[in-house]
């Protein structure tokens, strides 16, 4: 049985007898002799990729050498593959068969020994929808790290920027850490003092990363971790102290609570940069009862600076007194300064005497 073909322009045909290609073919007609076991495959050079199931012969043929360039790429290599000066698609393991002849094409090999890709249009090549099959990317931020690992193993730590690593190149982890200050709210911690006062604590305190790989390898959540330290390192401060130390050298605990925990801290690549107790609230039966105390004291201080008051105008009385009486001409002028002070309000007539001022007064209102 006859049949006839056509080659179209920009089509190659493959005539296959008996499933062994025996002849490139390019446009025109061809007859086909099915009854000899004849066939022809019509190939299109439109396409960008060669797609066919004998593909492995069609390129050890050499039939289509003038038409295609072939990358074959072993399980560490891959390959970019620029067509007309843009970037196409990456090629994987394996062999590719690509149409030449009516495109420029330009091909770079690249080794996945390292499974980290680099390359100076590293973000336009990740963000082509034909990479998401190979590349795995990652964005840290500028407040970011990010710890890098391969087959359980740390390889190195990332700063900030925008990475890419082949996705077959093994086992690969990230692990990004915040590198901002944090707050910690302790609210509500109930405890007990030395003297048996039961109380309750508010604190604050904030924290850092400063060693990245250390925070994850020693706990799995660093936050939690220096909580809980803080709590008790809190609970044995406290207990250790009567209730008035406390009140009285409330700084002096931050500070040894602070040094304390800046140690623990440390263990887990954490760095306090504040802590505080922000607030003690004691029983109501206990601060009704230091209230009196305050207002006794408070009382007491008055009153003694009353007396205090009194004696030092008796004192001052009983030295005037001296003076006055011994010293006349002083006692004439307090006596003058008595009458200016009546005169002010009064009306007054005053009887001079050879002896002195005062021996005859008469007061006329």
């Amino acid at each position: 049985m006859l049949k006839f073909k056509r080659v179209n322009n920009y089509q190659v045909g493959l005539r296959f007898k008996n499933d062994k290609l025996v002849e490139a073919l390019l446009p025109s007609w061809y007859i086909t002799k099915e009854i000899l076991g004849e066939r022809i495959d019509i190939l299109s050079e439109k396409d960008l990729l060669v797609s066919h199931p004998e593909l492995n012969e069609i390129i050890q043929s050499g039939l289509l050498d003038e038409f295609l360039e072939v990358v074959d790429l072993k399980d560490n290599e891959r390959a970019l593959l620029w067509v007309d000066g843009r970037f196409e698609r990456i090629l994987s393991t394996g062999k590719h068969a690509i149409w030449k002849r009516f495109r420029e094409l330009r091909i770079e090999r690249i080794s996945t020994d390292d499974p980290r890709f680099d390359h100076k249009m590293l973000f336009k090549i990740s963000q082509n929808s034909k990479s998401e099959a190979v590349l795995r990317s990652i964005l840290i931020e500028p407040f970011e790290t990010c710890l890098y690992y391969k087959d359980g193993c740390f390889v190195s730590e990332l700063g900030p920027g925008y990475y890419s690593f082949w996705k077959d190149s093994g086992t690969l982890k990230f692990v990004k850490i915040d590198l901002r200050e944090k707050l910690l709210d302790m609210a509500g911690q109930e405890i007990i003092t030395l003297d048996k006062v039961s109380l309750r604590l508010n604190a604050i305190i904030s924290y850092r990363v400063v060693n990245a790989r250390k925070s994850v390898q020693i706990s799995e959540t660093p936050d939690q971790a220096i909580y809980r330290e803080c709590q008790l390192i809190l609970r044995s401060s406290i207990g250790s102290r009567k209730l008035d130390d406390i009140l009285i050298d409330k700084n002096v605990l931050t500070n040894e609570i602070l040094e304390i925990v800046k140690s623990k801290a440390d263990q887990f690549g954490l760095e306090i940069v504040y802590f505080g107790i922000r607030d003690i609230i004691l029983p109501g039966d206990i601060k009704e009862l230091m209230n009196r105390v305050v207002g006794a004291q408070k009382e007491a201080e008055a009153n003694q600076i009353v007396r205090r008051e009194e004696t030092a105008a008796t004192r001052s009385q009983c030295n005037t007194a001296k003076m006055l009486e011994q010293n006349p001409t002083l006692m004439r002028l307090r006596e003058l300064e008595v009458l200016e002070r009546v005169a002010e309000k009064s009306k007054l007539n005053l009887v001079i005497s050879e002896k002195g001022l005062t021996d005859k007064l008469v007061n006329m209102l």
